[in-house]
């Protein structure tokens, strides 16, 4: 898996946050499969930003990219 992968999948997935004020920003792809994004405009502040993280994007992305084990979010 690479970081260019998880880019890719992160791109269908950012217009849904997109319209509701949000985005989502890939900072890493670390070499256990842990995926750090971060969340930004509404979504940053948004109080169910975790779960839109874990039920949303993280749901996502392990469904294209099997070799995802977790999506963190970092500040």
């Amino acid at each position: 898996m690479t970081k260019e992968q998880v880019a890719e999948a992160i791109q269908q997935v950012r217009p849904a946050l997109q319209r509701d004020g949000g985005d989502i920003e890939l900072v890493s792809v670390e070499t256990d499969g842990t995926v750090k994004v971060r969340l930004k405009g509404a979504c940053g502040s948004c109080p169910m930003s975790t779960m839109t993280l874990k039920m949303g994007v993280e749901k996502f992305l392990k469904q294209q990219l099997p070799e995802v084990k977790e999506v963190v979010q970092v500040a």
